[in-house]
């Protein structure tokens, strides 16, 4: 996102798209100088990309400009990019999943592409077609698919770029072999809420309070640095004084504003809402709920999801940096998350077909 910073302050209004891209405008150009094709095995997660990348050019002046998918590069940024300065900015990560078949897949890709838009508007970053960018990254994985798997004011420029990459295991510990999560109150996770007013304005409530908190966290640590220091693969976020959980369960917290709509969430929630075997909630719960119910042996499982680790098993959780809760998930199979993680990659590798996972190549 380039942007020249200028002494007028504009409002933050979300930037429709006067002109839209289309996907059959395209421009290809290959890249003349193709990179060695890594060894499956050797791959590490986010650490190597294919050969072309897809960006599409935004102006206040001219709109949206015809796509390119062109050979990969580094971005050029103005110094004063709001993107720099003041995180004008937006990432959306999904996946394409060669199958059983030799066929490519995406998995529920409108839901990226709707969550992708819900954040432009937020960000006040220019509104676009979800099914002609949709259409657009098919083609980028069509050219790639050998490959194994800042005063605050609106932008006036804007660049959608994606790029593609094969990946390892998420975590260390490889897939599927369960993490352990540190947890410690000090350590809140900063939330800040709007409100809309009588006159239907929206404000924040003293949100300078909230950077400031945030910026003493920061100076303390780096938590999830910390967490590799004392053994932890990963961190379980708290929410405010009662630490409420903000990691996603068989009981998962709802989508109040602290929580990702991700995609890999609600999927895990239409299947187990789809088999009808039992309850599925979304509702609050602190750690004093959790630990309670460890010790009352009510814990069966206990994993995240997402589209990085699919459905990773938990199996410690580190406490105030004193206490080391052991969690039963592996000895309970884990039945259920072997499940879910067997369920999606069939759907998502074209073992059992689904309009979930629509043909790319």
């Amino acid at each position: 996102v380039l942007h020249r910073r200028s002494a007028q302050t504009l409002s933050l209004r979300p930037l429709r798209f006067a002109s839209s891209f289309k996907a059959s405008d395209v421009v290809i150009e290959r890249n003349a100088a193709p990179s060695p094709k890594p060894e499956p095995a050797s791959l590490v997660f986010g650490k190597q990309f294919s050969d072309h990348m897809l960006t599409i050019c935004w102006s206040d002046k001219e709109g949206w400009e015809a796509p390119q998918i062109k050979p990969f590069q580094n971005l050029s940024l103005h110094p004063a990019s709001s993107a720099l300065h003041y995180s004008v900015e937006l990432f959306e990560g999904m996946k394409a999943f060669r199958g059983v078949d030799d066929r490519i897949r995406l998995f529920r890709p409108m839901h990226n592409m709707e969550r992708m838009h819900r954040s432009a508007e937020r960000s006040s970053l220019p509104a676009f077609d979800k099914a002609e960018l949709l259409g657009c990254i098919k083609k980028l994985v069509e050219v790639d698919q050998e490959w194994p798997s800042l005063g605050v004011s609106r932008p006036g420029k804007a660049m959608i770029f994606v790029i593609v990459g094969p990946v390892g295991p998420y975590f260390a510990t490889g897939s599927f072999n369960p993490v352990s999560l540190l947890a410690d109150p000090t350590f809140l996770f900063e939330g800040m809420k709007a409100f809309r007013g009588v006159d239907d304005r929206i404000r924040l409530f003293r949100p300078m309070h909230n950077m400031e908190r945030m910026h003493r966290s920061a100076e303390r640590s780096s938590l999830p640095n910390e967490a590799v220091k004392k053994g932890c693969q990963q961190v379980l976020w708290l929410y405010g004084e009662q630490e409420e959980i903000t990691e996603k369960e068989l009981v998962t917290p709802p989508l109040d504003g602290v929580i990702l709509p991700g995609v890999t969430r609600q999927s895990l929630l239409d299947l187990a809402r789809a088999w009808g075997e039992f309850k599925v909630t979304e509702r609050r719960m602190d750690m004093k709920e959790l630990l309670s119910a460890l010790d009352a042996g009510r814990v069966l499982e206990v994993f995240g999801a997402g589209t990085a680790c699919v459905v990773c098993p938990v199996g410690s959780l580190l406490y105030k940096d004193k206490v080391t809760y052991q969690i039963p998930t592996m000895q309970n199979g884990p039945d259920l998350a072997k499940r879910f993680y067997k369920e999606l990659t069939d759907i998502q590798y074209g073992r059992t077909p689904s309009d979930w996972a629509p043909l790319v190549a």
